[in-house]
């Protein structure tokens, strides 16, 4: 399910400013005019402002033009890069992807985390239900780089367990026995996507992540 809401209060605020920095602008670019022109044509006649004064204040006047365009210019900017992060979620509704996590989702026998660690290494792996019940324990060895652990759902007795949450927890020792780093990301469909946000949230797993943070998107 996708939610889609027409107006983002985040970008209704920043568009509010962008408009009340544009308007105080504009304002004091009018004063600006103003004052220059009640200058110059109130100058003393037998002594004229000086040359370089005036070009300096027209410099001025310039700067204060260019800003206002520049300002404008950003707005756009950051219109377009919000619709482009706004299509970008939508076209990732449904898609399966890989994100930093430990709890994913057994479904028909199935439960797909990937492990990483900077080299060879022996993991063991702890797979708890969302009461914290152990369902499963192992070690095997891992390679340097990223793998997939499947897990068929079966405990360590041959039990088989029911659909539902499930949390990995995992360790690893290199040939040395000393301790290395290993991390565990999780395997899952993109659920929906909250517009409300910005930039938009991509709900996985009941957890809630931005287009960033996704480590790679599988092929069907």
């Amino acid at each position: 399910m996708t939610t889609i809401a027409p107006t983002s209060p985040t970008a209704t605020a920043s568009t509010v400013a962008n408009a009340v920095d544009n308007t105080e602008i504009a304002s004091n670019f009018t004063t600006f005019l103003k004052l220059l022109t009640t200058q110059l044509q109130n100058q003393d006649p037998l002594s004229p402002m000086d040359t370089n004064q005036f070009t300096q204040q027209l410099v001025e006047f310039a700067s204060v033009e260019q800003q206002m365009k520049s300002n404008d210019s950003l707005s756009t900017l950051v219109a377009l890069d919000q619709a482009a992060q706004t299509t970008s979620a939508l076209n990732l509704v449904g898609a399966t992807v890989v994100v930093d996590g430990s709890t994913t989702q057994l479904n028909n026998s199935s439960a797909t985390w990937s492990l990483s660690v900077t080299k060879p290494a022996t993991a063991t792996v702890t797979v708890k239900d969302a009461t914290g019940q152990t369902a499963y324990t192992g070690t095997f060895g891992v390679n340097a780089g990223a793998r997939n652990f499947v897990w068929d759902g079966h405990g360590n007795n041959g039990t088989l367990w029911p659909n539902g949450s499930y949390t990995m927890t995992a360790t690893a020792t290199d040939a040395s026995g000393q301790t290395t780093a290993i991390s565990t990301q999780i395997q899952a469909k993109v659920d929906s996507v909250d517009l409300t946000q910005t930039p938009p949230l991509l709900s996985i797993n009941g957890q809630n992540y931005t287009v960033n943070q996704l480590q790679k998107i599988v092929a069907p």
